[in-house]
């Protein structure tokens, strides 16, 4: 009997018909009669009669006619979609804007562009050039096949078994078990925007011609992608070496067609049913795509390029997060400028104000170096065996070796750590009467009210978690693949607990930012800078002055999200700007000593001066 799969807003139902002569009108009313039978307000439709809606088939995007009948326009197993009247059609199935695709070829990706890719912001692409160098890698692959020679991974078994030969008629099967047996991860899967990452960034690397991978496999790759069918990958089971094989695995596992797969209308269904859905037909492995599409450090990488561009951000919104604090607490700045103390008899300030630049600087400084490692990763070829076409030779080496990004992020952990150490002193000293000349707390009518109290206590349990995270895991190695594997860089879990120190210090500095604004309150009607009035201002957009005590975790995370979106750094930036280009001449272009100078008295006022 023909079954027809329909969309219907956030689900999928299934649609017998005996009889193809029916119409598209039936079929969508049959589908919606199935989409409300479980529904406890029948989904807000009120009559399936009287209900107007869309139909198109999900592959070709072609809207169907009401009158149509099913024999003329759909084929058996074909997955439609349904939009009723007032509904949108889901952007999933819309095709990418012209413009608006990145060019993958190997060779240029940044991290920045990673983690665009991760959002969904753009679809992919190949340069001719990149699809030129596929091919001839192929071609030598097909060669050696075909000429029976004995090369590891690609006529021979893995790790231990490297020397045993396999028969050319079990090639498939060897590349296709390879992919099953190391699909061992387990824990919480990848979110949608890391595994984007993760399959993206396997498409770039695969597209440096080294790999050996068939043009047909990575263009099927490219349009999984496209589509958003992204594999289950759970979060746990890579060492590092021989590359994030088990991640990897379970990556190529749901492109084969097995396991589980996400798209964003389907949500979480077998991997071939998700395939169909978006018009899609899974891989067939040929001899070495297996180990092609596994072996490699893209986990370590991608989500080392989300931890690092995080970190990135929040650097630069720690700085006008700490400038506020240190007005609000009337801290002195000739630290930074030899004028400034022409109005008050603060000789100097606790180190957590006066030791910004230094402590803020080295984390910058740190950031920029390994951002430059994780660049360089996202661009190099690290598979094994790596097939080299213009010299017609396949050579083992081992650039699947996570040591780089894996130290590298550890020393990202241990730097930025510290804006989050730092932030929790300055907000113990907004919280502490005796130290900010403030209400206790910043709050009136203390001890009917506990104001920041927990507060503080939240950003001080996550700096003392982030010391335990801040412990190296690339020192650490366990002999694996029976001793084969003897050394590993254990890069996995370096990237994993890096995101999790930066979001620690995101939400530390959010509570800082909370704490300073509402300082600020009390300090009225004096006025900070522009440039700090307006992070007020946007601070009081999200959340309102803490008059009396509430639901406090709300105002944290509404924070938090602005950091995140870098709406803090967004609303700054122009001033800064402006003021490099008007006082600091030799941070202008092409200047070697972009900020040797001290900067120039101001004529400002500032709230520690009144």
């Amino acid at each position: 009997m023909p079954r027809f799969t329909v969309h219907i807003r956030d689900e999928w139902v299934a649609v017998a018909c005996r009889d193809t002569s029916n119409s598209i009108q039936w079929l969508g009313q049959e589908a919606l009669k199935r989409y409300i039978k479980n529904k406890p307000d029948n989904g807000g439709i009120q009559s399936v009669k009287e209900t107007r809606f869309l139909v198109r088939r999900c592959q070709g995007l072609g809207l169907l006619d009401a009158d149509d009948t099913i024999d003329d326009v759909l084929e058996d197993n074909d997955f439609v979609e349904l939009a009723i009247e007032g509904d949108t059609m889901s952007s999933d199935f819309i095709p990418c804007e012209p413009g608006v695709s990145n060019i993958l070829d190997g060779n240029s990706l940044t991290s920045t562009d990673l983690v665009n890719l991760g959002r969904g912001l753009y679809k992919i692409k190949l340069t001719l050039e990149a699809e030129k160098k596929v091919v001839q890698s192929r071609e030598l692959l097909d060669t050696i096949v075909k000429e029976n020679r004995v090369v590891y991974g690609i006529t021979t078994g893995f790790g231990k078994f490297a020397r045993t030969v396999i028969p050319v008629s079990k090639l498939k099967e060897l590349q296709e078990n390879l992919v099953r047996s190391h699909s061992a991860g387990l824990g919480n899967p990848l979110s949608p925007e890391r595994t984007r990452m993760l399959l993206a960034l396997r498409i770039n690397v695969l597209a440096k011609g080294y790999s050996g991978i068939s043009l047909e496999t990575l263009q099927a790759m490219i349009q999984a992608f496209n589509a958003s069918c992204l594999s289950f990958v759970p979060e746990k089971g890579t060492v590092g070496a021989s590359g994030d094989l088990a991640p990897l695995s379970h990556l190529a596992l749901g492109l084969m067609g097995e396991g589980k797969m996400w798209s964003p209308k389907s949500g979480w269904a077998d991997a071939k049913y998700v395939l169909e859905a978006h018009g899609l037909k899974p891989i067939s492995l040929k001899p070495k795509e297996g180990i092609a599409l596994i072996n490699g450090t893209q986990m370590i990488t991608s989500l080392g390029a989300e931890a690092v561009e995080r970190a990135r951000a929040i650097a630069q919104q720690a700085d006008i997060v700490a400038a506020l604090t240190l007005e609000v607490l009337k801290g002195t700045t000739k630290a930074f400028d030899s004028e400034s103390h022409r109005f008050c008899d603060r000789v100097q300030d606790a180190y957590t104000m006066r030791c910004c630049p230094q402590v803020h600087g080295i984390a910058n400084d740190t950031i920029m170096f390994v951002q430059n490692i994780i660049n360089t990763e996202i661009n190099s070829a690290t598979d094994n065996p790596m097939v080299f076409a213009e010299r017609g030779e396949t050579i083992s080496g081992g650039n699947f070796h996570g040591e780089y990004p894996a130290k590298a992020l550890d020393f990202l952990s241990i730097a930025v750590h510290e804006l989050a150490s730092i932030s929790e002193r300055r907000i113990e000293r907004l919280c502490n009467p005796s130290l900010s000349e403030l209400p206790a707390f910043l709050v009136n009518e203390g001890g009917l009210n506990s104001g920041f109290m927990i507060a503080h206590c939240t950003a001080a349990s996550l700096v003392s978690e982030n010391k335990v995270l801040c412990h190296p895991s690339s020192v650490d190695s366990l002999s694996t693949s029976a001793a084969t594997e003897d050394h590993v860089s254990m890069g996995g879990w370096a990237a994993r607990k890096a995101l999790r120190v930066v979001e620690h210090v995101e939400q530390v500095l959010a509570i800082e930012l909370l704490a300073a604004c509402q300082g600020i309150e009390f300090l009225r009607p004096l006025r900070t800078t522009t440039p700090l009035e307006k992070v007020y201002d946007l601070v009081r957009t999200v959340v309102k002055p803490w008059m009396k005590d509430r639901f406090m975790s709300p105002d944290i995370e509404a924070v938090h999200r602005l950091l995140l979106d870098q709406k803090v750094w967004k609303v700054a930036k122009p001033y800064i700007d402006k003021y490099q280009t008007e006082y600091i001449p030799e941070s202008r272009p092409n200047s070697p000593t972009a900020f040797s100078l001290d900067p120039p008295a101001s004529p400002r006022k500032r709230v520690r001066h009144e």
